[in-house]
């Protein structure tokens, strides 16, 4: 059967597919594929390995009269209408449980490099303002003691808080549900949406994005916030209006901030908040380890392999097209 790639990802799951005797195209362009030429490719398509710039609709099925499976390299899946994937009897599957850890260790570095100021400090040396140790220079945020409040209290979450306990630091939450075992084993205490970005010196997002978490953090919250506090986001860039973070950070109102996601993803090259240095962007970079990107890769194409075969997705998003 053919499967179609639509960007470059570890040579692990065209292996597995070809081992399996699949014929496989994947997209060599830099960036997202275009749209013209997915729909175009899909005509052929009995899998179809996407990727979150990728947006799987009822425009995409109508061009994909023969496709099987669609399987998401990632754990989100914003980009896929389960809706229309389900009433065209298509699995769908996602990557879940690989980057827990990976993601996790992102967050954690953003959140000290943004409290400690780290990149504004290396390009004052690479710029030549390093003349001497400075009594006043650089200063940032204390990590060690401090209030971490995380927004998201799942797994991610949970290792995010498991790296804060290495810090002393006091672990707060808010999470749709309470979580009575992660509390007792790490000490975590819930609080409401509010009371958390008061209380915080470091808040983490690592929620999913849906229409009620679209700029959960906008003027309202980040006004609620310490003046000394730092934001972080490993979940979704739209959980964070960025035209209010731009304001709060140019006018002081929070210390800085540290965004391996945004709203746009990219962030354009002029956006306002790369002109600031309390605002410390990365290229969505969570899951960017060569293991964790081979362990998504395997299960991506595990996806599509059970499909292909008529097999249940060992990672179904949407388990009702089985009933």
């Amino acid at each position: 059967m053919h499967i179609t790639i639509t960007r470059r990802i570890p040579q692990l799951a065209q292996t597995l597919f070809e081992q399996h005797g699949h014929t496989v195209y994947t997209w060599g362009g830099n960036g997202a594929m275009p749209r013209a030429e997915l729909l175009q490719e899909v005509a052929e398509a009995d899998g179809l390995l996407s990727l979150l710039t990728d947006k799987v609709d009822a425009e995409l099925l109508a061009a994909a009269p023969k496709l099987k499976v669609v399987s998401n390299f990632a754990v989100g899946y914003d980009n896929l209408d389960v809706a229309a994937l389900t009433a065209h009897k298509i699995p769908a599957g996602n990557t879940p449980d690989v980057l827990t850890e990976t993601t996790a260790d992102t967050a954690f570095m953003l959140l000290m490099a943004a409290a400690r100021k780290l990149v504004p400090a290396q390009a004052d040396v690479k710029a030549g303002k390093w003349h001497t140790w400075e009594p006043l220079g650089w200063i940032g945020q204390e990590i060690h003691g401090a209030t971490l409040g995380i927004i998201g209290f799942g797994r991610i979450g949970q290792a995010i808080a498991r790296r804060g306990t290495g810090f002393g630091m006091k672990l707060v939450y808010y999470n749709r549900s309470r979580r009575p075992e992660a509390e007792a084993e790490l000490h975590a205490q819930p609080r409401d949406f509010d009371a958390l970005l008061q209380e915080s010196d470091f808040v983490v997002l690592c929620t999913a994005l849906t229409a009620e978490t679209h700029h959960l953090i906008g003027e309202r919250e980040l006004a609620m916030m310490k003046p000394s506090a730092v934001v972080v986001n490993i979940g979704r860039g739209g959980l964070i209006d960025p035209s209010a973070l731009y304001v709060a950070l140019r006018a002081n109102m929070i210390a800085a901030a540290g965004l391996d996601v945004t709203e746009p993803e990219p962030l354009p090259a002029d956006h306002p908040l790369l002109t600031l240095d309390n605002c410390l962007v990365v290229p969505h970079i969570g899951s960017a380890t060569y293991n964790t990107r081979e362990q998504i890769a395997r299960l991506a194409a595990g996806n599509i392999l059970a499909g292909l075969r008529g097999e249940r997705l060992p990672h179904c998003i949407n388990p009702e097209v089985y009933a």
